[in-house]
């Protein structure tokens, strides 16, 4: 969950590892530093529990000198935020420095020995044995030193690490955690994601697990852990750079979700067929016959991936007529799940990089079952172990909260249920047109909802008094309701919390009363009538109530304390726009509160540990 970056080549690296550090503070902020290495000198390294913007003005008078370094941005896991704890870490002589992102779960085994040994630790952290075990080790060769150290670790990584001894070699190891290394003119930049290489180059070698790149200045060479040569595989990544920046928005939360129309676009490209008909081309013949004859579909997902996995069930088996299941990925993993060949299993995670998720997919496919990634980022883990990866063409998303490509994991699991449909001739002709045109025409109906903002600026400063919100929901509008719970909590650190309206009498409506609001969605849908009678219900205890409602319904005139209109559409297309209006209103009401938006407390974008 940590960003790490190094660089050598032909420029002073400190500029370029604080630019990457930037970049990369989405995937942890407790904490940052950097160490750069010049040609006969001693690693020099400054860190702080702060976040980059503070470490680059720290810097911006005193920048040290060298073509060689690495840097990190800390999410905590082994000890607090502090500048002790801080990356990077060294061994005792400090011409070791390491940085890491994962979970050495062995370390305190390690350090032990160490310790015995003679070793001298500072920090709380599981990553100071890495370059304490290489300096163990070393025997004049930081190289090899490297690949016995590696061969002692249990765990997740990646890591980037240089020696004094050593000062134009870069080392990256990887081992259940992202890790690219951007290819440029005479120099190399390791990162933790694609964003941090993009204002350099667009090619790029993505490590797989067990490798490990050695670059200098000259070149690279990829092998496995043990030493055994391979042949970098270079792709040229599509995105621009200047996607990854704010482009004149507060914040990329909100720039995200106003390019929410097009990743709506994007993730149905190539989709349809010149007749109009679904045509998922990344599909080959045998995961598209696995899927025309399965039995069951498993959706995997955590966090925002989970509520997208739940509404696909639901549009699967009402689509297609087969079965589909949701799984919270972290559970998942610690059963005998009961699938097979007659499974196939479709992993949700944007990064592709996430741990659980990948773990569940693992353990699918080592039962039979064939497997589909829905993933944004090209040739990630999900992307490279599933038999097919279906893209989102979103672009990068930097806000830590998913909002654009939360919506194109739906319109991509749509088509998913779509596919299926047609393949068991469920749906009529007609019935099919019009929920193709329906997906055709979100893009449009996305920008009315966010030609609507300033009346949910209103709403958001009307609510923001509040500290307790449920958040209700029927059929779709279920997980709905508790995605946009989740968006509240994250970035407001307001209680929410999402049910169902059927649930709401077994136990959450004993919270309410006139200081307890609920968000109802209450769009157009096979439950509305439902929902209105939860209303109903719900007014009785005297509780504030905002409800999402389709364009021209007055159902719940003179009922509502609040209503928010959303275009009329069919009821899965509304579960996109009812999810795009309430990031919006989660994002203007921690906007009102103050809080940090795209840099929430205590979260990280990518879950790449446990």
């Amino acid at each position: 969950m940590c960003g790490i970056v190094g660089y050598v080549g032909g420029r002073e690296a400190g500029p370029v590892l604080l630019d990457g550090l930037k970049r990369l503070e989405y995937r942890g902020y407790d904490s940052a530093g950097v160490s750069v290495l010049k040609a006969g000198a001693m690693p020099a390294i400054t860190k702080g529990a702060t976040k980059v913007d503070v470490l680059i003005e720290r810097l911006r008078t005193a920048m040290p000198a060298g073509r060689l370094g690495i840097g990190h941005t800390r999410w905590a896991t082994h000890g607090r935020p502090t500048v002790i704890n801080a990356h990077p870490h060294t061994d005792c002589e400090g011409r070791i420095a390491v940085v890491h992102n994962g979970i050495i779960e062995n370390f305190a085994e390690l350090r032990g020995e160490l310790e015995e040994a003679g070793h001298t630790f500072v920090s709380d952290t599981d990553t100071e044995v890495v370059p304490h075990l290489i300096e163990h080790v070393c025997r004049d060769n930081f190289l090899a030193a490297v690949r016995i150290a590696l061969g002692r670790l249990r765990g997740a990584y990646a890591l980037a690490m240089f020696s004094a001894s050593s000062d134009q070699l870069l080392v990256g190891a990887r081992l259940n955690a992202p890790l690219v290394v951007g290819v440029g003119e005479g120099e190399y930049i390791l990162a933790s994601d694609i964003t941090a290489v993009l204002p350099y180059t667009r090619k790029v070698l993505i490590l797989e697990d067990g490798q490990l790149v050695a670059i200098t200045p000259l070149g690279l060479t990829l092998t496995t852990l043990d030493g055994r040569a391979l042949e970098p595989k270079l792709i040229e990544v599509d995105w621009d750079a200047s996607q990854a920046e704010k482009c004149g928005y507060a914040h990329f939360m909100l720039k995200e979700i106003h390019e929410t129309p097009a990743a709506a676009r994007s993730a149905r490209l190539g989709c349809f067929d010149p007749s109009g008909e679904v045509s998922l081309a990344e599909l080959d013949g045998a995961v598209r016959k696995a899927l025309h004859d399965c039995r069951e579909v498993c959706l995997l997902g955590m966090g925002t991936s989970l509520h997208a996995a739940m509404i696909g069930q639901q549009v699967i088996e009402r689509w297609s007529g087969v079965t589909a299941r949701a799984e919270d990925a972290s559970e998942f993993r610690y059963r005998e799940p009961t699938i097979g060949l007659d499974t196939v299993t479709v992993a949700i995670t944007q990064s592709g990089e996430t741990a659980d998720t990948i773990v569940g997919l693992r353990q699918a496919a080592q039962r039979g079952s064939p497997t589909v990634a829905l993933t944004n980022v090209v040739a990630s883990t999900a992307a490279r172990e599933a038999d097919a990866a279906l893209y989102l063409r979103a672009g990068p998303e930097i806000g830590v909260c998913s909002t654009k490509t939360f919506v194109s994991h739906l319109v991509s699991v749509y088509l998913l249920a779509l596919e299926l449909a047609t393949a068991r001739d469920r749906l009529c002709a007609t019935e099919r047109r019009r929920l193709l045109s329906e997906l055709r025409a979100l893009p449009g109906k996305v920008r009315c909802v966010l030609a609507a903002e300033s009346e949910i600026v209103k709403l958001a400063r009307r609510y923001s008094r509040y500290r307790n919100f449920l958040y209700v929901g029927r059929g779709l509008g279920h997980p709905v309701a508790m995605e946009g719970a989740l968006k509240l909590k994250e970035i407001s650190y307001l209680h929410a919390e999402g049910t169902s309206g059927g649930a709401l009498k077994h136990g959450p409506i004993a919270m309410l009363d006139r200081s307890f609001p609920v968000v109802a969605v209450c769009t157009e849908g096979a439950s509305k009538e439902k929902m209105v009678s939860n209303v109903h219900e719900v007014v009785a205890r005297d509780a504030p109530v905002l409800a999402l409602i389709s364009e021209g319904d007055h159902s719940l005139d003179d009922l509502v304390t609040d209503v928010l209109e959303i275009p009329r559409t069919g009821e899965a297309a509304s579960a996109v726009l009812a999810s795009v209006a309430l990031q919006l209103f989660a994002y203007h009401v921690a906007v009102v509160l103050g809080r940090d938006v795209d840099q929430p407390r205590n979260l990280a974008k990518s879950v790449t540990v446990e």
